[in-house]
């Protein structure tokens, strides 16, 4: 199964292309929030010196949240733009997951916890195990204090390695239990987008689900200026 995969939820744009697990392309690329600009050259790229046609794809897969709104936005509009009236299988995965899975084989007897950083102190996270060559989910996406992110990890006992943007956020609190992360291993890696939509169309019974035109993103929680509204709305209410 031929995957093209492609992630714009942070400041990493990075691309894809996959027969099921083994990676054929995969490039990145940190040039600030231009994903607009640069993803379907990028995308244009990998086709064009791979010989591979869109048509040759099998599964188009995306990174479909946490992360920037307007990467976010990005991404899936490109997926779905690409795939549109092909009838092939379109899939949003976790931005915290495809994370882990491209880091989880570097990563044995601890645990993975990719931080991306979500403004106003909070971070979007989720904790992962790699155990016995499959990677497990601990938490669920969301958003959380870095404080207390801490004060939860402090109650384990096993080496902690953070993975993304916020990396430098919690490696300021200086904790005993974190492992340095390669530098190369902290950003998203279209590889893991590819890995982890190939695993969930795998371990899903109901292909049916899997179309551009079911596809949505995932923010976790609501566009600022829909928060900063409702703040006014409430402040007006109590006065």
């Amino acid at each position: 199964m031929k995957i093209l995969a492609i992630d714009t939820s942070a400041l990493v744009a990075t691309a894809a292309l996959c027969e099921d697990e083994t990676p054929i392309a995969v490039y990145s690329q940190k040039s600030g929030m231009t994903h607009s600009q640069t993803m379907l050259p990028i995308i244009k790229n990998i086709m064009d010196n791979t010989g591979t046609s869109v048509d040759d794809i099998d599964l188009f897969a995306v990174s479909e949240g946490p992360g920037s709104f307007t990467g976010i936005r990005i991404g899936v509009s490109a997926i779905k733009g690409l795939a549109f009236g092909k009838n092939k299988i379109c899939i949003g995965v976790s931005t915290l997951e495809a994370m882990a899975r491209a880091f989880a084989p570097f990563c044995t007897d601890a645990l993975i916890c990719p931080v991306m950083d979500a403004r106003r102190n909070q971070l979007y996270n989720a904790v992962f195990e790699y155990r016995g060559g499959k990677l497990l989910r601990l938490t669920e996406d969301r958003t959380i204090d870095a404080g207390a992110l801490a004060k939860e990890l402090d109650e384990t006992d096993r080496p902690v390695y953070f993975i993304g943007d916020g990396y430098s956020i919690m490696e300021k609190r200086k904790l005993s239990y974190q492992r340095e992360t390669p530098p190369v291993c902290r950003w998203q890696n279209a590889y893991g987008v590819a890995l982890a939509a190939l695993e969930l169309y795998q371990n899903t019974d109901d292909k049916s689900v899997f179309t551009d035109r079911l596809l949505r993103p995932e923010y976790l929680r609501l566009p600022q200026a829909e928060r900063e509204l409702r703040e006014k709305e409430a402040a007006a209410n109590r006065r």
